[in-house]
């Protein structure tokens, strides 16, 4: 599942990219794909880190990589261990509106991103993430969790606070809105109610296989209720 547009990032082969708070390594994977890229995937979670490192060595095994390289670490986004302006591009996806400081973070991305390149940001957009509060106390209060809803302008202000200019923003993942509504009104974290089971193995089904029609559901219904924000933002 892919939140940004691969065409917007502007990548030239031995570019280094960072993708920080990478989860479990699919932003890295896929930008791993391009050509002849050194991409660096880091997180707080050491368990997410060693999946997004056992994730690149299947890209080494299948030979997509098209002669990149790749390095995985955890690591603090307030303190990252990088000089200045050593990145060609930085992703952040769906990580601020889990950080207390979110100035900080921000800043330090800032830091380490060359002049003239691209910091790629995802928040949960406001609509349906209130929503997802309103629908349950337990979502909003999980230990880790989304400690802030994000409207547009006020990640807009924040990125421009940090000297950045916005230059593309586009909403993603329509079709995952829906789910997490029903999952919040029958409880965030339980796996006995067959409507989630089944639209989880549909969303799966989806990721997996593409199919057209579904895709350009999603694109169609993306600036309605895309359950993702995302700023592509020049330093």
């Amino acid at each position: 599942m892919i939140t940004f547009d691969l065409k917007q990032l502007r990548l030239n082969p031995g570019d280094r990219v960072l993708d920080i708070g990478c989860g479990t390594g699919r932003h890295a994977c896929a930008i791993y794909a391009c050509e002849k890229l050194f991409v660096i995937a880091a997180d707080r979670q050491t368990a997410d880190v060693v999946h997004a490192r056992d994730r690149l060595r299947f890209h080494d095994q299948l030979r997509i990589h098209r002669d990149g390289c790749w390095a995985v670490s955890t690591m603090d986004i307030n303190h990252l261990p990088f000089p200045d302006e050593c990145f060609d591009l930085v992703i952040c996806s769906e990580v601020l509106e889990h950080i207390s400081d979110h100035f900080q973070a921000i800043g330090e991305l800032v830091r380490v991103l060359k002049k003239g390149r691209d910091l790629v940001v995802s928040v949960p957009r406001y609509f349906p993430e209130k929503i997802c509060w309103r629908l349950s106390r337990e979502y909003r209060e999980t230990p880790g969790g989304h400690i802030r809803i994000y409207r547009w302008k006020m990640i807009v202000n924040l990125l421009e606070g940090a000297g950045l200019k916005p230059r593309r923003v586009h909403f993603a993942h329509s079709l995952h809105t829906p789910y997490w509504w029903l999952k919040c009104l029958v409880g965030p974290h339980r796996t006995d109610v067959p409507a989630v089971n089944l639209y989880q193995r549909f969303l799966t089904w989806d990721i997996l296989k593409k199919p057209p029609v579904v895709r350009f559901i999603d694109r169609l219904l993306n600036p309605l209720m895309g359950k993702s924000l995302v700023i592509y933002a020049r330093k």
